[in-house]
């Protein structure tokens, strides 16, 4: 190849055809000179590979530190249990108390005398 002009470079769409069905253009010749780096192909330099590293230290950074407010998040709804466990706890206690002073107090009502008996012109 010899020179070519700087408009025929351009010629071209500034993309990577990669996967795509080529060739059924009406410039393919075009499509096949050598280009420079399409934009939007990837870095294969160190420093893209730098990139993508300094991307992958910053994403585990950030999962560590979801990690440990995880954590400390669950140890709170842990204790929230524990908390509300030993309140349903004693709440069942006291009603235990409670139903069995009913019980004595039904106990200790007549027999003799229920109250459905009485009379509705019965005053009490």
């Amino acid at each position: 190849m010899g020179f070519q002009p700087w408009w025929l470079n351009d010629l071209c769409f500034p993309f990577n055809c990669a996967g795509m069905k080529t060739g059924t253009g009406t410039n393919m010749q075009d499509c096949k000179q050598p280009r420079s780096r399409l934009y939007n192909e990837s870095f294969a330099t160190p420093q893209g590979a730098m990139s993508k590293t300094q991307e992958l230290a910053d994403r585990v950074e950030r999962l560590l530190l979801r990690h440990e407010e995880l954590k400390r998040t669950n140890e709170l709804l842990e204790q929230q249990v524990a908390t509300l466990t030993h309140e349903r706890d004693n709440l069942r206690s006291r009603l235990n108390a409670a139903r069995s002073r009913i019980d004595a107090l039904l106990e200790r009502l007549p027999v003799d005398a229920p109250v459905s008996s009485r009379n509705e012109g019965d005053t009490p």
